[in-house]
């Protein structure tokens, strides 16, 4: 590659790493053509998977100061930008990885932060977003309807008493 192709490569690199909520990386090592184009089917709309240049890569990250990732980019190592939710990201991956033995999670960076390849599989085992929304909001309407409840007991308690009294009243008369 001529030096101003590498330049605008570099750049282009470091464009995706700063607009990436995660970057994760695989090692592709012995996938077809045809693996990797049903892995990026699977990764659509949520992640773009890029193979490039190790060297540039490094470059990149280092000027997006994303170290971390540096000493992880060696071998065929190919990057997933994550642009949507990084957990429906990393399920993908793994699932791709169950399937194909080839595909191997490596690591990546999460809010400026490494990941190791057991955090990557970590992050995949969370529920979506969505799911930890629903529970929350379950487990906040349960706590309301405690609360409701337990605000109406005393009220309830005293015209159960004054009920009873009222009978006791109507019997003895």
């Amino acid at each position: 590659m001529a030096r101003p192709e590498k330049d605008a490569a570099v750049a282009q690199l470091a464009d995706k790493f700063r607009e990436a909520n995660a970057v994760l990386l695989t090692e592709y090592r012995g996938l077809s053509v045809a693996d990797l184009k049903d892995l990026r089917r699977s990764l659509a709309g949520n992640a773009e998977y890029t193979v490039a240049k190790n060297t540039l890569a490094s470059i990149a990250a280092r000027r997006v100061g994303l170290d971390a990732i540096v000493d992880d980019l060696k071998g065929p190592t190919a990057l997933t930008f994550v642009t949507g939710e990084p957990v429906e990201a990393a399920k993908a991956l793994r699932d791709f990885a169950k399937d194909n033995k080839h595909l191997i999670l490596k690591g990546g960076v999460m809010d400026g932060n490494a990941l190791s390849a057991d955090e990557v599989d970590k992050l995949a085992s969370l529920e979506s977003r969505e799911v930890l929304l629903a529970k929350a909001a379950g487990a906040m309407k349960a706590s309301l309807s405690k609360a409701a409840y337990l605000f109406a007991a005393p009220a309830s308690q005293a015209v159960r008493t004054v009920d009873a009294l009222r009978e006791k009243q109507e019997t003895a008369a």
